[in-house]
């Protein structure tokens, strides 16, 4: 069975397009780290909690498929699921979609590797704190093939 993924709808607006109405590629980047964000608030993993303690999670690869336009005044879905590992890389998946119509139009296809960084020391932590493991835990469980 196929991981669990996390919805988050949005409608293009004027301001993400460009002169002739076609969603500018950046936008696209823009509604993905959206659809993580609200992702985590829904599991409960308090990022500010996470700052607090002295790490960051930064994007250190993103890669991108342009499959098919957005445009102006268009219903989007943005699907995310998180691959599951016990290491603490956190390797998301996107699938972005125009759900406009009856059937849906696959627009993006990406992929965004987060690692945990020790903000003092500037360098990628091997293993997170064990207060700060319970955070991870519910992330991985969310996203958990269901049975």
């Amino acid at each position: 069975m196929a991981n669990h993924w996390f919805d988050y709808k949005f409608r293009v607006q004027p301001h993400h397009t460009d002169y002739s109405g076609v969603v500018w590629h950046g936008n696209y980047i823009r509604w993905m780290e959206t659809a993580r964000v609200e992702c985590l608030r829904t599991v409960e993993f308090a990022f500010g909690d996470f700052v607090a303690a002295g790490y960051d999670l930064p994007v250190v690869d993103i890669q991108l498929r342009y499959h098919h336009a957005l445009t102006l005044g268009a219903n989007g879905l943005v699907k995310t699921r998180l691959e599951t590992s016990r290491k603490v890389k956190l390797n998301w998946f996107y699938e972005i979609y125009d759900i406009t119509h009856n059937q849906p139009t696959l627009c993006v296809t990406g992929q965004v590797l987060l690692v945990p960084i020790d903000m003092v020391k500037r360098k990628i932590v091997r293993k997170l704190p064990p207060e700060l493991q319970p955070m991870l835990q519910s992330l991985q469980q969310y996203f958990q093939p269901g049975e």
